[in-house]
């Protein structure tokens, strides 16, 4: 008769190791159920749950002493009941918690750790996602941990928000994700451009040549924190560079300050199949230039109007605002036959909030606390290159 075992084995990691347990277990005519390594600097901790009968699991652990491998071994024995209790937990709720900083300490990972156990969570899984050389980078250093966390009852909203808060408190990043189908088939990443793709708002940068920076630069601030609607405050700032030289925008847009990480992002996008696209309430000429260096497929902005070489202060065309934002990742996702929850929107600004709240994920990159408060997950500490971690991609599958 056969029953189900558990082998659990520590100790140095040791070549050949496996291939010794595998023989072994084949040898015992043992059927595996599950299978589990990790290796952490050199110590191995590896687990085998399998059906086999009584006689011969009993020469299992002697065995694999024997060849003088250095390992701690233990066989124990798995009832039927404690069997179906560990299938049954396949149901339960699963999420995905990503961890980011540029340092984590255990102080830090102690008080996750407690937060997962307030809502009812169990870590099944734990791993790094940064590389092994970045956490010890002097320059800029990167610890990335991602969590397999599964309950029963835990509210996905409570759990967000207690660890945003969390976050913010401790100075780190964390993002959690319900574990579901699309998790790792996202297809579509739209951008904000200023401020998210870009080191600065262009529209500053154009008031800055035609003297009025003070003023513009003011109610765009005011605009980013939600304080006044975004076509009410893109009218003014319209207005107050109208009469500008349009010999400064092949300068400008030539000296576009890209983003930590965005080149790095771009190109692991694309090499993956990702769609992407730029919907920003700056302007084509500068994200016409962001689409021919780094190869978005879709560019929405407004397009300056311009007589005898010189801003008339209007646009043509629609306000691009945050309604329209969200309409236009909406009809993107149309065209491409790619379901909401397949698309990702990063940006900065209450202007994008709309579109950030109809992603699959929407992520408020660098923003100002209203953004961060509102969106339901945040990077404030890395580059835009830390949203391959939100994607499962490891940094040893990116090239630098």
């Amino acid at each position: 008769m056969q029953n189900i075992y558990l082998i659990t084995i520590s100790g140095p990691d040791r070549a050949g190791l496996t291939r010794s347990l595998t023989d072994i277990l084949a040898k015992a005519d043992a059927t595996v159920l599950d299978i589990g390594q990790s290796v952490i600097h050199d110590a191995l901790t590896l687990g085998v749950m399998f059906r086999a009968a009584r006689d011969t699991v009993d020469t299992l652990g002697p065995a694999l002493e024997a060849q003088s491998l250095g390992v701690t071994v233990h066989v124990t024995p798995v009832s039927q009941e404690s069997f179906q209790e560990w299938i049954d937990t396949q149901h339960q709720q699963r999420f995905i918690v990503t961890l980011l900083g540029a340092r984590i300490t255990t102080a830090q990972l102690a008080l996750v750790t407690r937060r997962f156990a307030e809502h009812g969570l169990e870590v099944a899984r734990m791993e790094r996602l940064s590389g092994r050389d970045a956490s010890a980078n002097l320059a800029a250093p990167r610890l990335c941990i991602e969590f397999a966390v599964t309950g029963s009852n835990a509210d996905p909203r409570a759990l967000r928000q207690s660890l945003l808060s969390l976050a913010d408190s401790e100075g780190f990043d964390i993002a959690v994700q319900e574990d579901s189908i699309f998790r790792r088939n996202r297809r579509l990443v739209v951008f904000d451009m200023d401020s998210t793709l870009i080191q600065m708002e262009v529209i500053d940068e154009l008031a800055r040549r035609a003297g009025v920076y003070d003023q513009v630069s003011a109610i765009t601030a005011s605009a980013m924190r939600g304080e006044i609607d975004f076509p009410t405050s893109f009218r003014r700032r319209m207005a107050l560079i109208k009469g500008l030289s349009a010999d400064v925008l092949d300068d400008i847009a030539g000296h576009l300050p890209l983003t930590q990480g965005t080149e790095r992002l771009m190109r692991t996008l694309k090499t993956l199949g990702y769609k992407t696209g730029i919907i920003s309430g700056g302007f084509t000429h500068f994200a016409r230039r962001l689409q021919a260096d780094l190869g978005f497929d879709y560019v929405y902005a407004h397009e300056l109007e311009i007589v005898d070489n010189q801003l008339t202060g209007e646009i043509l065309g629609e306000v691009i605002d945050g309604n329209r934002k969200a309409e236009i990742l909406r009809e993107i996702a149309d065209r491409e036959g790619i379901a909401l929850a397949q698309t990702i929107a990063v940006g900065d600004g209450a202007n994008d909030l709309p579109m950030l709240s109809v992603a699959g994920i929407g992520v408020a990159f660098h923003a100002k606390p209203l953004v961060r408060e509102k969106a339901e997950h945040s990077i404030s500490l890395m580059g835009l290159d830390a949203l391959l971690y939100l994607l499962g991609i490891r940094d040893r599958h990116v090239a630098d």
